[in-house]
């Protein structure tokens, strides 16, 4: 009797051992890959915050437009599929793509080793840096240092941040939108912010905003699409497709659109 039911028992590892290994490629849970997903669905669902302007935001026809956009566009017409944007606040993007609410993040987030904890990256789309900008009429800011003892915006939980945060005695404000301490710095409510050099060249000029950047690039950061964690076959397919967009000329032509100027990116 308890050689039969040793029997059985082996029968039924045999065959859920079985079951495991046939069909296609699923995650640890069973699951489909995200690949997978956007596969089958023909719909490629691309997490940003549908605000920051030129990457990502709402065009005069209602429809999202931007850097990002047109990149997201690109890859998932060699994907096969249709994009859809998912406009979603900057500190929940990362929490959104761990639910499934969306399979890639292209919202200009830079890789860090501590969102390397929580999501994967594909290989860098942009490498820019950090400026100094403050109101046309301050001419005592020039270099990080000068942020001592000044009011100081910053977007809260972005590179930006830890940047300003690196100087003692910098009095940190930190906020939601650009939008926001870009119009506190414009009231005399902050004395310098922090943020992008390719989205506050490109804004300043198309908006002729009453503000300047005055510092040479303070931090070096590398872009990338973050997808969630256990989906190496689709961070190797971006890779993939956007190795490809670099070496025909496709990225180039979508970069010298929004930024009139070379990609400081690697090939």
């Amino acid at each position: 009797m308890k050689g039969f039911y040793l029997s059985i028992v082996g029968l039924l590892l045999l065959v859920v051992v079985t079951a495991c290994g046939s069909g296609e490629a699923t995650s640890g849970n069973g699951e489909k890959s995200a690949l997978e997903r956007v596969l089958e669905s023909e719909v490629l669902r691309v997490g940003f915050e549908g605000t920051y302007r030129p990457f990502n935001y709402l065009g005069d026809d209602n429809e999202y437009t931007g850097f990002d956009v047109d990149i997201a566009n690109e890859l998932a017409k060699r994907l096969g599929v249709k994009t859809e944007f998912v406009a979603t606040k900057w500190d929940s993007l990362i929490g959104g793509l761990k639910a499934d609410k969306f399979d890639i993040i292209i919202a200009q987030m830079t890789v860090t080793e501590e969102r390397k904890k929580s999501v994967d990256f594909t290989d860098p789309y942009v490498v820019t840096g950090s400026v100094l900008i403050t109101r046309e009429d301050t001419n005592d800011i020039s270099v990080l240092e000068d942020i001592k003892g000044k009011k100081v915006g910053v977007g809260g939980g972005t590179t930006f941040e830890e940047v300003a945060r690196s100087v003692e005695g910098a009095n940190v404000n930190l906020y939601q939108s650009l939008n926001d301490y870009l119009q506190d710095l414009i009231n005399g409510r902050l004395d310098v912010i922090i943020n992008d050099q390719l989205l506050m060249s490109h804004n300043i000029k198309e908006e002729n905003l009453p503000v300047k950047i005055v510092s040479d690039i303070l931090n070096k950061d590398e872009i990338g699409m973050a997808v969630k964690k256990g989906n190496e076959d689709f961070v190797q397919k971006i890779n993939e497709e956007l190795k490809k967009m670099k070496e025909d000329g496709t990225y180039t032509e979508i970069y010298k659109k929004w930024f009139d100027s070379e990609p400081l990116i690697k090939e």
